[in-house]
């Protein structure tokens, strides 16, 4: 009987954990979209005072918010590209080289986050000053890639070092060059964590928003920088649309990408030794 009450009591309060949890997460994503299609909804009312698709009508009709939402859908994914080209042969050779000063490379990595964003794109800014890259494309795109670093080395390393040796040094053994062991076994084995860190690049580039109004604005502003301004001058339901637009990207991502996430393909990143 005893057991039985603990196994009850045990039932209960992960149940509602887990209730607060799915609240503490879906709970947002719940409000915004009630009130990106809500005419009005004022306390103490429970339920919005109508439904509408205009606010809808006004984000997309609106020049300078259509073309943060282009901004953003074009930087992003020239972010990944770019960082791939940089990193990836650097996460190579992280997991298949033993050279001198490979683990302080490896931990420096993690310095463009070890310290506060905004001191570091300050102190970029005087840089960009010099080079004339302040509100271009290419001073955002490199703002960006810097943010995409960690994940586009440290996990794909993790994942090239995962690939058995053995199965290249049958493939050679077969006849195969260095070059086609690479394409048609190591970089098919280690895809899924290459694609866990294009999914984080992406996002982290999408959601990046400091480093992109300091270096951008006025002339381009991404969906992140524009929140800023929505929040201020716009109605609430117009910025309920915009945060909810800017919301689902990251939702679809990580829902196609779930099942290498939860099977530890990103914790796996940061093991590399």
């Amino acid at each position: 009987m005893a057991e039985l009450v603990r196994r009850t009591a045990g039932r209960v309060v992960s149940g509602a954990l887990i209730a607060i949890v799915a609240c503490f997460i879906l709970g947002p994503l719940v409000w915004l979209a009630m009130h990106a299609f809500a005419t009005d909804w004022t306390y103490p009312n429970l339920l919005p005072d109508g439904l509408t698709l205009d606010w809808w009508r006004v984000v997309l009709s609106d020049p300078g918010l259509f073309a943060s939402i282009q901004n953003s859908l074009f930087f992003a994914p020239v972010t990944v590209i770019v960082s791939a080209v940089v990193c990836l042969p650097a996460a190579y050779a992280f997991s298949r080289f033993d050279f001198p000063g490979r683990r302080v490379f490896l931990v420096g990595l993690f310095a463009t986050n070890a310290f506060p964003k905004m001191g570091l794109f300050v102190a970029m800014a005087t840089v960009f000053y010099g080079l004339n890259l302040m509100e271009t494309a290419l001073g955002i795109v490199i703002v960006h890639v810097i943010g995409t670093v960690v994940f586009m080395t440290w996990i794909p390393a993790a994942a090239f070092s995962a690939v058995p040796r053995s199965l290249e040094e049958a493939a050679r053994d077969a006849g195969a060059g260095r070059l086609r062991v690479f394409l048609t076994v190591t970089l098919p084995m280690a895809m899924p964590g290459i694609l866990v860190a294009a999914v984080m690049s992406f996002l982290a580039s999408f959601d990046e928003s400091q480093g992109t109004y300091l270096v951008g604005a006025p002339s381009f502003m991404t969906m992140p920088t524009e929140m800023y301004s929505l929040v201020l001058n716009y109605p609430q339901q117009v910025a309920a649309v915009f945060a909810l637009m800017l919301s689902i990207p990251s939702v679809v991502l990580l829902l196609l990408t779930r099942r290498y996430i939860m099977g530890g393909q990103l914790a796996e990143g940061f093991q590399i030794r």
